[in-house]
């Protein structure tokens, strides 16, 4: 079997909040880490989130 384009990576909080997203992401197209600004609803405002790996 071939092994999969998309891995499932844990986008967690820098504001240290211990809240995270989970999502997919392309690991041959895009090889960086993963960063974007979403909705951090213990401080209850946008914040970076940063890739880390899923246990």
């Amino acid at each position: 079997m071939a092994k999969a384009t998309t891995i499932k990576v844990k986008l967690n909080s820098t504001a240290d909040t211990g809240f995270y997203y989970v999502t997919k992401k392309n690991s041959r197209t895009m090889t960086e880490k993963l960063s974007m600004r979403k909705y951090d609803p213990v401080v209850r405002k946008h914040v970076e989130f940063k890739e880390g790996k899923i246990k």
